[in-house]
C-alpha cells in the first residue's frame, strides 16, 4: 500500500508546484518505470557472508553516529538486529538520544539484555543522554565528538544496513591504502523499505563521484563513511538542518577529498508516512537548506552563480554568469542533448558506445531524474560540444574528419578521442540537458 499512497502524494505536490501539463507527463513516466520488472533485494549467499566473517580484512574501527529521538522501540531494535548481523564486526554504536520520554534507553537495555542471554558477540555500544534537543545536526555532532573510530558512519535511527555493509566499506577503505591513496569520504548505493523493514524497492545506483550531478542533487546521501578527523574537523551546521548531510558532503568535495563509491545496496532508507522518502513535504525547509548549501558550495568556489529549484524538489541547477569557462576554471567542454526524435538523444556515449538515456521518451526525466540534470560525462557527441579555445583546432580537425566520413562510428570514435584528450589535460566535460545543439 504504501507505493500507492506515496506515489500519489508525489503526484499531488507535484501537481500543485508545477502544473497539469507537467504533472501528466510525470505521472505517465511513473506508470511505465512501474510496468518494468519488479526489484528484488538479492541478499548475500551465507556462504559469503560467512568468508567474511571469517576474513580478517582490516583493524580499523568504524564509529556508527545515531541521533535518536523518540525513536519507536522496534525501529531501533531492527537498527541493533542490522548492526550485530555484520560481518564486520570491529565497531563502535554511538547513540545521541535528545528524547524527552526513556522509550530509547529502555528499548536499547532490553535488547542487550537479550544478547547477553543469547550470548552473541556484538561491537560496542554507547549511550549518549542529551540534556535538550538542539536539532538534527547539534544532535549528531555530539555522537561525533564522542566518537572513537577511526572512520564515522552516520545512521538514521530507524533505518537498516545490510550484514556486508561494514565489510565492503573498510575492504575499500584498504584497497586505497594498498596503493598509497587516504580515502576522505565513501558512500554505497541504497534502496528502500517499507515501515516493516521487510518489502524493498526504488533502487538508487550511484554513479562514481561527478561534481555536477553534486551540485544538483545530493545523489550520495546514504550509506555516508568519512574519515574521523575530517568529520569531526567538518561537523554539521545546524544553519542547514534539513540538508545536513548535503552541505557536510559538498563542503568536503570544496576541500578536494576523495570520494569512493562501494557500487552495491548497503542501506536501507525506511519509508513511511511521515519520512521524507515518503512525503517529500514533510521537511519542505530541507529543500531551502539544500539550495542554500549549493550556493555557499559556489560561494566557497569563487564561482559567480544563481542556484534555482528544478520540477521535482530537491533538485537544483546553478546557471554561472558571463562565460561559463570564465567562471568555471576546471570545465574543458560543455555539452548537451541532440534535437532528434521522441526518445532522448542525449549525445552521452557509454565506454561501449551506446547512447545514456536510450530510450528514453523526451520530456522524461529518467531514473532520480538524472537525465534532467547537469552532469560530468567521460564522453559527448562532437555535434553539441563547445570547447575551451586552447582544444579549438583539435574540435575543428575531429569535427571535420566526421563531417568526411558520415560514419557513425567514426562520430562516436572522433567525439571519444577528443573528450579524452580534454579530460587528460585535467578538465570536466559538463553536460547541460537544457543546452541545444548550436
Amino acid at each position: 500500500m504504501i507505493f500507492s499512497v506515496s506515489n500519489l502524494k508525489k503526484t499531488w505536490y507535484y501537481l500543485q508546484k508545477n502544473g497539469v501539463k507537467a504533472a501528466w507527463s510525470a505521472a505517465i513516466e511513473r506508470i511505465e518505470q512501474s510496468r518494468k520488472k519488479p526489484y528484488i533485494y538479492e541478499t548475500v549467499p551465507e556462504q559469503e557472508l560467512e568468508r567474511q566473517r571469517k576474513h580478517a580484512v582490516s583493524d580499523l574501527c568504524i564509529s556508527l553516529v545515531v541521533p535518536a529521538y523518540e525513536t519507536k522501540p522496534e525501529h531501533l531494535t531492527a537498527l541493533l538486529d542490522s548492526l550485530a548481523a555484520q560481518t564486520y564486526q570491529n565497531w563502535e554504536l554511538v547513540i545521541a538520544d535528545a528524547s524527552q520520554s526513556s522509550c530509547v534507553k529502555e528499548a536499547l537495555d532490553a535488547w542487550q539484555k537479550a544478547r547477553a542471554v543469547n550470548g552473541s558477540r556484538t561491537g560496542s555500544i554507547r549511550y549518549l543522554k542529551l540534556s535538550e534537543n538542539k536539532g538534527i545536526s547539534e544532535n549528531t555532532n555530539a555522537g561525533i565528538e564522542a566518537a572513537a573510530g577511526d572512520y564515522i558512519g552516520l545512521l538514521d535511527h530507524d533505518d537498516l544496513l545490510t550484514p556486508d555493509a561494514l565489510y565492503e566499506m573498510v575492504s575499500a577503505i584498504e584497497e586505497g591504502r594498498a596503493v598509497g591513496m587516504r580515502t576522505g569520504v565513501l558512500y554505497s548505493d541504497e534502496d528502500k523499505c517499507d515501515g516493516s523493514g521487510s518489502l524493498f524497492y526504488e533502487p538508487h545506483r550511484k554513479m562514481d563521484f561527478n561534481l555536477d550531478l553534486l551540485l544538483s542533487n545530493n545523489y550520495i546521501c546514504h550509506f555516508l563513511v568519512m574519515e574521523s578527523g575530517l568529520m569531526k574537523a567538518l561537523k554539521l551546521r545546524t544553519e542547514y538542518d534539513g540538508a545536513q548531510d548535503f552541505d557536510l558532503v559538498l563542503r568536503a568535495a570544496s576541500a578536494g577529498e576523495r570520494f569512493w563509491h562501494v557500487p552495491k545496496v548497503l542501506y536501507h532508507w525506511r519509508c513511511h508516512n511521515d519520512s521524507t522518502a515518503a512525503n517529500p513535504r514533510s521537511k519542505a525547509y530541507a529543500y531551502e537548506a539544500g539550495k542554500r548549501a549549493v550556493e555557499d558550495f559556489c560561494r566557497s568556489k569563487g564561482w559567480k552563480a544563481s542556484v534555482s529549484h528544478l520540477k521535482h524538489l530537491g533538485f537544483y541547477r546553478a546557471d554561472y554568469e558571463g562565460n561559463l569557462f570564465e567562471s568555471r576554471k576546471d570545465i574543458g567542454a560543455v555539452a548537451g542533448p541532440l534535437p532528434a526524435g521522441k526518445n532522448l538523444n542525449s549525445g552521452i556515449y557509454e565506454k561501449d558506445g551506446h547512447m545514456r538515456y536510450e530510450g528514453l521518451r523526451r520530456g522524461f526525466s529518467g531514473p532520480m531524474h538524472r537525465a534532467a540534470l547537469t552532469q560530468d560525462v567521460n564522453c559527448a557527441d562532437l555535434r553539441t560540444l563547445k570547447v575551451r579555445e586552447e582544444f579549438r583546432p583539435l574540435y575543428e580537425q575531429a569535427l571535420k574528419r566526421v563531417k568526411e566520413s558520415k560514419n557513425e562510428s567514426d562520430l562516436i570514435r572522433e567525439s571519444q578521442v577528443l573528450c579524452e584528450q580534454i579530460r587528460n589535460a585535467g578538465y570536466l566535460i559538463l553536460w547541460d540537458p537544457q543546452r541545444q545543439e548550436r
